[in-house]
């Protein structure tokens, strides 16, 4: 079970990591969406493993992050619990699904129900960020670019301005109970400084580098799709290495190579002659 609970408070993984703030240890934090990829990112020692409502560009096909429905969060968030046994296992709030500090409580609820040790949510929802918090919920805050309701991905906070109105609703969010805080394609500057001012956890994205910790697109880090981006480094290359496993493989079954005689299993060499006598009485 989750360590936050209903009613539960700040749960012994919660306090974990955010001991490493201030021991200045970094966070490391990957999206998750299936059972395998949870069972590789726990063996590595990834810190927070995130279902991310990015399932649906990645592994769904959508077009859109605010395709993502309640229902294919809970079907991912399933299938990763599976594989999750002791790592942090955060869960994002789709699109429309915090409008109201209600619906946010009853969503937020359903994923901690399922085995979720807090939830993330878009935007500036100071009011949904303290009911959570008067149900002992985890919450993750998310500021910057926010892919649901921002329609163009581009650098946010480039001025003083914009900078100074994302560090007031830093803290406010703080105030209002989250536990950590996502930024989001801000420019480094603005990220230390946020980053100085609370006192709880902050995982970058495109965000610089002396946040708390990151988090990346585990498509992205294991090099899955087409598409490079200035923010991401490749540690391997599954869309090159996939592509050449696969077409190796039809052209083995295409020519016979597969299966071969390792692949197979045989009758001992009485029971096929009993096989085949019988076949042959039967005809």
């Amino acid at each position: 079970m989750p360590d936050s609970g209903r009613g539960g408070g700040r749960g012994e993984k919660t306090i974990a990591l955010q001991a490493m703030k201030g021991a200045g240890e970094k966070i490391a934090v990957l999206t998750c969406y299936d059972y395998p990829t949870a069972v590789w990112q726990e063996e590595a020692g990834v810190d927070v493993i995130f279902v991310a409502d990015s399932v649906g560009t990645n592994m769904l096909g959508y077009g859109d992050e605010r395709e993502v429905t309640m229902e294919d969060m809970i079907h991912h968030l399933k299938a990763v619990r599976r594989g999750v046994k002791h790592t942090y296992l955060l869960a994002d709030m789709p699109f429309g699904s915090c409008d109201t500090p209600d619906a946010a409580v009853e969503n937020a609820l359903r994923f901690v129900d399922l085995g979720a040790d807090g939830v993330k949510l878009e935007g500036y929802k100071v009011e949904a960020f303290e009911a959570l918090a008067l149900r002992g919920v985890d919450t993750w805050a998310h500021l910057g670019l926010n892919p649901q309701i921002h329609h163009k991905r581009r650098l946010k906070a480039r001025t003083a301005l914009a900078a100074a109105r994302v560090v007031k609703r830093a803290r406010s969010l703080q105030e209002a109970g989250a536990s950590f805080l996502v930024l989001e394609l801000i420019p480094e500057e603005v990220g230390d400084l946020v980053t100085r001012r609370l006192t709880i956890p902050t995982i970058g994205i495109a965000a610089g580098r002396l946040t708390d910790g990151q988090v990346l697109v585990v498509t992205d880090v294991l090099g899955m799709g087409d598409r490079e981006f200035r923010h991401v480094t490749r540690y391997t290359d599954f869309s090159v290495d996939g592509r050449e496993a696969l077409r190796r493989y039809v052209a083995d079954v295409r020519e016979g190579r597969f299966p071969g005689e390792r692949h197979v299993g045989h009758l001992s060499a009485e029971e096929r002659a009993s096989l085949e006598s019988g076949v042959m009485e039967e005809e």
